[in-house]
């Protein structure tokens, strides 16, 4: 059942009626914990969480963006990136505005860091959602640019509303999400790429304004409690997250707790947002990371932001035949039999259909009127 809508005090009219929110408490001082995120942000009344979009509201608690979007893509999934989750087909791609975390090098801070009046522009319902990738043509529904964790009970109805006309969904996320949310946040959801930003405590505190820990639960959660396909992306930055020791502690951890089926994607950074000063991620450091974890037995290892054709490949683990080529989001190799390799059969990880998707690497904006 769609979440019902609330009007709330004070609200500026051009803004689409607020939702009530879940995933909170009254605490015995009178203010209301969220409860969504590791944050607990604490409330007085008209006061706004962390994100900027969860809010107060005299007893009860608001989701000031449901029903509104900053603009929609249709995208190739392995821009997500998900190289297996039905490989070469298209994905209709929106976030709102707001996020739980505080990257001080993000890469979407315009829209992370927006106000709802700066970005929002589009209505849209589930169903308008659900009916317009449908007639798109879209495989997949993706919740991404800013982080869907803080706009959860929309995602929600959008992806209930896609499950019913059979069009599956992906969560792009941090992963910073209560064991209170969790449960119903991922069982809507049909995949998810989850950002390791990095594996030290300290990098969560000083460059994210959050913790490493609730990131760690999330993604032992997907791996043994969910049938969520998901793959794990870590941006690395020099000189903050790309040191062999934290990449080989990272593997270690990786391989024992997810497993060598879970794809690793390892991104080049560029400067951005508050980290100006940072150069680009040289092509080498992608590539130790990459053997480093196949070192540990990871089966699936790739490098993004950059042209590398064995990187961006998948191969098979097995007798390592080319499986899918890729040259950055196109297709130009498939070697798939009913997600076996057809040199030597050996079953690949993953959600696989008989032919790959033909959309290429195009990024085409829409409106949904």
């Amino acid at each position: 059942m769609p979440h019902a809508p609330v009007l709330v005090p004070g609200v500026a009219s051009e803004r689409l009626a607020d939702v009530a929110a879940r995933w909170w408490s009254m605490r015995p001082d009178g203010r209301i914990e969220c409860r969504l995120c590791p944050r607990l942000c604490k409330l007085q009344d008209g006061q706004r969480g962390f994100c900027f979009v969860r809010q107060r509201a005299g007893s009860g608690m608001v989701l000031t963006t449901y029903g509104r979007s900053s603009g929609f893509c249709i995208d190739p999934i392995e821009k997500k990136p998900l190289n297996h989750f039905f490989p070469g087909t298209s994905v209709l791609s929106f976030g709102t505005v707001g996020c739980n975390l505080g990257c001080r090098f993000c890469q979407n801070w315009d829209i992370s860091k927006a106000r709802e009046a700066d970005r929002l522009s589009e209505a849209a319902t589930p169903d308008r959602i659900a009916d317009s990738a449908l007639r798109l043509g879209c495989r997949s529904v993706a919740f991404t640019y800013n982080d869907p964790v803080v706009f959860a009970e929309y995602a929600i109805d959008v992806a209930q509303a896609c499950r019913e006309r059979g069009i599956a969904t992906v969560a792009v996320t941090a992963g910073y999400i209560t064991a209170e949310a969790r449960p119903e946040f991922y069982r809507a959801m049909d995949a998810a790429n989850v950002d390791l930003k990095a594996f030290t405590e300290d990098f969560y505190r000083r460059l994210c304004f959050a913790e490493l820990q609730p990131v760690l639960d999330t993604l032992v959660y997907l791996r043994r409690e969910t049938n969520v396909w998901f793959e794990v992306t870590t941006l690395l930055i020099p000189g903050e997250n790309d040191s062999t020791e934290e990449l080989d502690r990272a593997s270690d951890w990786f391989a024992a707790n997810l497993g060598p089926d879970v794809p690793w994607h390892f991104s080049a950074f560029h400067p951005d947002f508050r980290m100006l000063d940072i150069p680009p991620t040289p092509s080498a450091t992608l590539l130790r990371a990459r053997e480093i974890a196949r070192s540990k037995g990871l089966r699936h290892v790739y490098t993004g932001n950059v042209r590398d054709r064995e990187g961006g490949s998948t191969w098979c683990p097995s007798c390592g035949a080319l499986l899918i080529g890729r040259d950055g989001y196109e297709l130009n190799g498939y070697n798939l039999d009913g997600g076996r390799c057809r040199a030597c059969g050996c079953e690949i990880a993953g959600r696989f259909e008989p032919r790959p998707g033909t959309w290429g690497a195009r990024c085409q904006p829409v409106r949904l009127g």
